[in-house]
């Protein structure tokens, strides 16, 4: 089964997963000139698009669990994924810096150090950062394989302090956020437990694929 899936995922083009990529953002922008934005429009978009960050990156993470544990294989998509999730999360910040704060830039510095949620985010973003600017073959070759590795694994922490930052924003305790925080989690834990053995196995499986 696997086999077949993957053979099939082969004739997906890259880019068809950047269009899909681009749905929500042109949902967004529909909305906008539609009116179909809340009471709070910038609160709306800000929040849109740093929800949509997260969704990204957690689709991102799934892929190497889901390669150990089924065999099908959507390495080929995983850069496109990783660099859709960061251009929402620089939309996303974006959007506070211009919408909400007006390009005040000595006031956002003392908001950013009065509300740790912002330092939360902003640490995230920072590794968002590190990991998009890397996300090229160049920087595979020039940083060798396992320095690339190891760099990347910065996925996770970023992750993790993005979905407080989400969490905190709100100051309530809603269930989507904390479903979403489950969720990556979760995949971390599935990226440490799953034995060694089937690591090995999933990736003959990936070769004769």
């Amino acid at each position: 089964m696997a086999r077949q899936i993957n053979q099939w995922l082969r004739r997906i083009p890259v880019w068809a997963v950047w269009l899909a990529g681009a749905f929500p953002l042109g949902l967004l922008i529909w909305d906008i000139f539609t009116g179909g934005l809340g009471v709070e429009p910038v609160r709306d978009i800000e929040h849109r698009l740093g929800r949509t960050a997260l969704y990204f990156l957690i689709a991102t993470l799934s892929v190497t669990p889901l390669l150990r544990i089924t065999g099908i294989s959507l390495m080929r998509f995983r850069r496109a994924l990783g660099l859709i999730c960061f251009s929402y999360a620089m939309l996303h910040v974006a959007s506070w810096v211009s919408m909400e704060m007006g390009f005040r830039w000595q006031q956002m510095l003392g908001d950013v150090v009065k509300r740790p949620y912002l330092i939360f985010g902003m640490s995230a973003l920072v590794m968002l950062v590190a990991l998009a600017v890397t996300s090229n073959d160049s920087s595979i070759r020039r940083m060798c394989a396992a320095g690339w590795r190891r760099l990347h694994r910065l996925v996770y922490p970023a992750a993790v302090l993005a979905s407080i930052h989400w969490i905190w924003a709100l100051k309530l305790w809603e269930q989507k956020p904390l479903m979403i925080l489950g969720a990556i989690l979760l995949l971390l834990l599935l990226r440490l437990a799953i034995p060694r053995p089937l690591r090995r196995r999933t990736q003959i499986l990936q070769k004769t694929n």
